[in-house]
C-alpha cells in the first residue's frame, strides 16, 4: 500500500479554466486528475443536446482535453475520474476511445464507463408503483410535473468508479454521480477501505468537498484578505495528498498563483454544506464538526479529525422540468439623477405592460449599482451616484407575452427618461426556464453498471 496519493482537481465546472489539467498533469507529481464538470441544470442542457444529435450530451470540452493530455497521463500513470459523461457517458467513452487510438495508444489504455444514473425511461414505472419522487423542498409528487420533465439522474455515488478501477480503467467517465465521489474512489481503491468505515469514507468524502471546485478552495472566490492573494492569473488549481488513515494534506504545486490557506479552506469546506453535523452521501454521512485544520506549511493545510456515520437507504434524484419563460432587459442611465431616471423608467414599463394586458408570474426589477446585490440593506442610493443600470426581468407561462414583453426595452431610450445607453446587445431573448426538482429514491430501485474496455 503507499503511504500517501496526490490527487489534483482540474475542473470545478463545465466552462471552468481550459489549462488549469494541463497544469495539474505537467505542473508536477500527480496520482489522480478529477474533473468534475456537473451541476444540477447542467444535466438538462446535456439533455437537450442529446435529443437533437444522439451522439452528443457529454461535456464537449473534455474529448479535446483528453488529446492533450493523455500521451503524458499514460507516461506518467496518471489515472482521471471524471463525470464528464452527462447524460451520454457510453458516448463520451467512445469518443475518448477515438482519440486514444488516434494517438497510437490503442492497446495501452483501458476506459471505464458508470451508467445506470439515467432514470428517465423509468419516471412512469416508478410513479405506477407508488414510488412518488416526492419534491424535498415542497413534499408535491412529481406527477404534478410529470409532462414537463427534461432529464432525471440519480447521484451515484464512489463505489462504481472503486469497480472501474480496480478493473484497471485508467480514465472513468460517469455521467451524474457526485462530486465528492471522484475523489473519494481513488482513495478507496488505493488502500483498501471497507464499505462500513464510516470515519474514513467521510474524511475522503470531505477532502472532495474541499477541491471540486477547483480554484475556489486555493484563492479563487476567496473573501479573506483577497487583495493579498498572489498571481490569481496563473492560479493553481488544489491537490489532496491523502493518507491511509483517512487524514490527508490540501496544497497545489509549486510555481503557481493563488493560496491555500486554513481560511480559503473554511470558505469552501462552508460552500454547498446544508447541516454541518450530516452532510449525506451515498457513500457516507460526514460530520463537518469534527474536521480539524492545522496549518502545515507554505500552501499546505493538514485536515484530519473527521468523523462519519452510516449511509443511508436512499439515493437523491436530479430532475429538471420546464417551468415557462423568462426575458431580462437592461439599459444604464447616467448621471444626473441616475438612480431616480432608472426607478421612473421602471415605473413607465411596468404601466406600459398593465395597458397592454400583459400577465406574467413574476417581474422583478433590479437597479445594479444601486442596490441590486444587496437589496434593502443597501439602504437610500446616493443622488450623486455617476450610472445605474435598470434591469427588468419577466416570467410566465405564455411565451407570446414574454416576447412582448421584450419589444417595451427600447422604446424607453425616446419615450423614458433622458441620458440612456446600453441597449447595443439587442432585444433581450426569450429563454425556457428549466426548475429544479430534488427528491429521493431507495437504493434498492437503483443498478448502477460498470464496463471496462480497452481503447
Amino acid at each position: 500500500m503507499k503511504e500517501k496519493i496526490r490527487i489534483a482537481s482540474g475542473q470545478g465546472f463545465w466552462g471552468d479554466m481550459l489549462d488549469a489539467p494541463v497544469q495539474q498533469v505537467r505542473g508536477g507529481q500527480i496520482d489522480y486528475l478529477m474533473l468534475d464538470y456537473l451541476a444540477e441544470v447542467t444535466m438538462s442542457i446535456m439533455q437537450k443536446q442529446r435529443a437533437r444529435d444522439p451522439r452528443a450530451g457529454y461535456a464537449r470540452d473534455f474529448v479535446p482535453l483528453m488529446r492533450e493530455i493523455l500521451p503524458d497521463c499514460v507516461a506518467k500513470n496518471i489515472r482521471v475520474t471524471a463525470n464528464a459523461g452527462g447524460v451520454n457517458p457510453v458516448g463520451c467513452a467512445e469518443a475518448v476511445r477515438d482519440v486514444a487510438r488516434s494517438l497510437g495508444l490503442g492497446g495501452r489504455l483501458r476506459i471505464g464507463t458508470v451508467t445506470g444514473d439515467d432514470i428517465m425511461g423509468r419516471l412512469d414505472e416508478f410513479l405506477s408503483r407508488g414510488i412518488e419522487l416526492r419534491n424535498m423542498d415542497t413534499g408535491e409528487p412529481l406527477s404534478q410535473v410529470r409532462d414537463a420533465i427534461q432529464s432525471a439522474n440519480v447521484y451515484l455515488g464512489a463505489w462504481p468508479m472503486v469497480e472501474a478501477l480496480n478493473g484497471g480503467a485508467q480514465v472513468v467517465i460517469t455521467g451524474r454521480a457526485t462530486d465528492t465521489g471522484l475523489t473519494l474512489a481513488p482513495v478507496i481503491h488505493e488502500f483498501g477501505w471497507r464499505a462500513d468505515d464510516w470515519d474514513r469514507l467521510s474524511a475522503g468524502t470531505i477532502a472532495g468537498h474541499i477541491i471540486e471546485c477547483g480554484a475556489q478552495a486555493s484563492g479563487g472566490n476567496c473573501q479573506y484578505d483577497w487583495q493579498s492573494i498572489p498571481d490569481l492569473a496563473n492560479v493553481g488549481f488544489p491537490i489532496v495528498e491523502a493518507a491511509p488513515d483517512g487524514t490527508f494534506v490540501v496544497t497545489k504545486h509549486e510555481g503557481t498563483g493563488g493560496i491555500v490557506s486554513i481560511p480559503s479552506i473554511k470558505e469552501q469546506l462552508v460552500y454547498e454544506m446544508g447541516d454541518p453535523h450530516e452532510y449525506i452521501t451515498p457513500d457516507c454521512v460526514a460530520d463537518f464538526t469534527s474536521i480539524r485544520l492545522v496549518d502545515a506549511g507554505r500552501n499546505r493545510v493538514r485536515v484530519h479529525g473527521i468523523k462519519g456515520r452510516p449511509a443511508t437507504e436512499f439515493l437523491k434524484v436530479s430532475i429538471s422540468y420546464s417551468a415557462g419563460y423568462k426575458a431580462v432587459g437592461t439599459l444604464v442611465y447616467s448621471w444626473p439623477d441616475a438612480y431616480a431616471k432608472a426607478r421612473a423608467a421602471d415605473g413607465i414599463l411596468r404601466a406600459r405592460l398593465e395597458r397592454l394586458g400583459l400577465r406574467f408570474d413574476q417581474i422583478l426589477t433590479e437597479f445594479v449599482g444601486a442596490n441590486a446585490t444587496h437589496g434593502r440593506l443597501a439602504g437610500e442610493p446616493s443622488a450623486d451616484l455617476p450610472e445605474v443600470q435598470l434591469r427588468v426581468g419577466v416570467r410566465g407561462a405564455d411565451r407570446a407575452s414574454v416576447e412582448r414583453f421584450t419589444k417595451e426595452i427600447a422604446p424607453l431610450i425616446l419615450t423614458g427618461p433622458p441620458g440612456v445607453t446600453g441597449f447595443a446587445g439587442g432585444r433581450p431573448k426569450v429563454e425556457e426556464i428549466v426548475a429544479y426538482w430534488p427528491a429521493l429514491i431507495p437504493k434498492t430501485e437503483i443498478e448502477a453498471r460498470v464496463e471496462v474496455t480497452e481503447a
